[in-house]
């Protein structure tokens, strides 16, 4: 088995001016697919409202279905990190909200990094 991919890996490449890939998945099967062909990152993105649950857009999309396909994705890896999307008003309120709601997705789901939307600014 090829080395778990994580955050510091990813800094690493940075550095040696390598390629980083990255596709977006939502489930078991196309998880395990990705990560038997190479692929460095898997983003479990909240556009699953929209790709898997039929939703208009991403606004309904919450963090127990973040959570459900992100376990999903994270089981179908061995060596790809696994970035789940906070969802929409996750943690826009908050540093607080923020730093919950991504702990518990990393703590259920295993995951390896979540991911915010730009534009929004955060301070400690």
């Amino acid at each position: 088995m090829a080395k778990k991919v994580n955050t510091t890996t990813l800094a690493e490449m940075k550095k040696a001016g390598e390629k980083i890939t990255m596709v977006t998945g939502y489930d078991y099967p196309f998880a395990r697919l990705l990560d038997e062909s190479g692929i460095d990152t898997i983003l479990v993105g909240d556009s699953v409202g929209v790709v898997v649950a039929g939703y208009k857009d991403t606004l309904p999309v919450t963090v127990d279905e973040m959570i459900y396909h992100g376990r999903a994705v994270v089981r179908g890896t061995d060596r790809a990190l696994v970035i789940i999307d906070l969802p929409f008003m996750s943690y826009q309120i908050s540093i607080e909200d923020a730093k919950l709601q991504a702990g518990r997705i990393m703590k259920e789901t295993g995951a390896g990094a979540v991911k915010l939307e730009g534009g929004v600014t955060m301070k400690a």
